[in-house]
């Protein structure tokens, strides 16, 4: 089933997320490798596709997991996490019904 990982940033985390970027790649990397991710990406802090200093609010993930508490543990374990980037992380089932 498909699971939809919400994560909120931190104030001023675009340090932190630089910092930790290359394990979380690696991580989703991983994902895609497998078929498993439909979707991963941050919300920039401002209307811009490259938001310069003002970095990052939060990220998306849509991805594939054999159940919510696999899909909770992968959230938990996401370098991000460990990087303290993420004030906050939910997880929820997603239904993709589009395209």
């Amino acid at each position: 089933m498909l699971y939809a990982i919400i994560s909120q940033d931190v104030e001023d985390s675009l340090e932190k997320r630089r910092s930790a970027r290359p394990a979380h790649l690696e991580r989703l990397q991983a994902l895609q490798d497998a078929g498993r991710l439909v979707l991963a990406g941050p919300y920039p802090a401002i209307d811009s596709a490259d938001p310069g200093p003002a970095g990052f609010t939060g990220s998306l993930v849509v991805a594939e997991f054999d159940s919510l508490d696999a899909a909770q543990a992968w959230a938990d374990t996401d370098p991000y996490v460990a990087a303290g980037v993420y004030a906050q992380v939910n997880v929820k089932p997603f239904k993709k019904v589009f395209p």
